[in-house]
């Protein structure tokens, strides 16, 4: 394929409710969508789901926006592209920025699966028609609100609870929920809200048997999670740690955690996140799905690698409504059951509404 027209378009999707996290709270999800269109007329769509500021990696959106700009896609323009495996060496003298890259890489892959008149899914190897939804809940006030957001995510079909914690909002609020409902799948989420001098804190948590603890201690810091590890029999989950197959090899070798959240859009795209979950598959590590808070196109990724053979646990895949009253797809991602439908039309499965992409864009630059 030879790409013959780029257009960024830099969106500010506004949130139904505020989520809140151990680093502060989010009333718009901010992204840039990439559409990349070949010489015979296919569109393929990426979405780099970089946040306002660097608070979760090194990248931010209007970093991204610039790399995207001025290198990444100028690089991109014009070239033979032969397979998305193409873009791991084209791209490599520019260091990680994975953010940016994953934009870039999903399109390639909505692009290649359109050219074969494959589902997105199929053209990486998945192998599941639906694949198993699970719920991120923010931060709440107090245990009894948390509980009624729960109630409120069971009854409509989420098979996996995952409750944001740091401290002072964590083993009282978990127990309310272990309390009320004894035999669900549930799990915590710190984002790095901890320290190993929080080890017995987090010991606590072991007497509510978590589904696992997921980050609870720096992002760069595998050794600590190694021995917190030892320590827990709580299973820990590494997100904000696994930024490459590198990465997922170290945490294996180290023993930092047992669970791996792979996020498409964190770890370059498809394709890197394929190699980690075959990596994982092979070393007896189970894997799942994470969100970023991303649109439709982001969920559409998300949705093609959970039906890789890897993918082991419930994803944080939600419906649409979740977390828009608008998305940027249609029809919009629902939920059955506990369970999403794998799209099984060319490329990404969605069409993009472009009256709810032309309202909430702020920006737009054409290559």
């Amino acid at each position: 394929m030879k790409i013959v027209s780029i257009r960024l378009y830099k969106i500010s999707l506004p949130l139904r409710f505020f989520f809140t996290t151990s680093t502060g709270q989010l009333t718009t999800k901010d992204f840039i969508l990439l559409s990349l269109t070949d010489e015979d007329g296919h569109t393929g769509y990426g979405e780099c789901s970089a946040f306002p500021t660097p608070f979760y990696t090194e990248e931010f959106r209007d970093s991204a926006f610039l790399l995207l700009k001025d290198q990444l896609l100028p690089a991109l323009l014009n070239q033979s592209i032969k397979s998305p495996q193409q873009l791991q060496d084209l791209f490599r003298p520019i260091r990680r920025n994975n953010m940016a890259k994953a934009a870039v890489d999903t399109a390639i892959w909505d692009l290649f699966a359109k050219q074969n008149h494959q589902s997105l899914a199929k053209a990486i190897g998945g192998n599941k028609s639906l694949v198993t939804a699970g719920i991120s809940i923010g931060i709440q006030p107090s245990p009894n609100k948390l509980v009624e957001k729960v109630r409120n995510y069971l009854q409509a079909g989420y098979q996996r609870i995952k409750v944001k914690i740091k401290p002072g909002a964590d083993y009282q609020y978990l127990k309310a929920v272990r309390n009320e409902f004894p035999d669900i799948m549930l799990m915590a989420d710190a984002n790095s809200a901890y320290r190993l001098a929080d080890t017995d804190k987090l010991k606590q948590l072991d007497e509510l048997h978590l589904l696992m603890i997921e980050q609870p201690l720096e992002a760069d810091d595998l050794l600590h999670h190694a021995q917190l590890q030892q320590q827990l029999a709580t299973p820990l989950c590494l997100d904000e740690s696994i930024n490459s197959l590198a990465d997922a090899q170290a945490m294996y070798q180290l023993g930092s955690g047992k669970i791996i959240n792979i996020k498409v859009s964190k770890v370059g795209g498809l394709t890197t996140a394929n190699k980690i979950q075959e990596f994982a598959q092979t070393h007896q590590l189970n894997c799942w799905c994470g969100g970023m808070l991303g649109s439709g196109v982001a969920r559409a990724a998300d949705i093609a690698v959970a039906t890789l053979p890897g993918f082991t646990l419930p994803n944080d895949i939600s419906a649409s409504q979740r977390y828009f009253n608008h998305d940027i797809i249609k029809p919009e991602i629902d939920l059955t059951n506990g369970k999403i439908k794998v799209p099984t039309a060319p490329g990404i499965g969605y069409d993009l509404n472009w009256d709810i992409i032309r309202r909430y864009t702020t920006e737009k630059v054409t290559l």
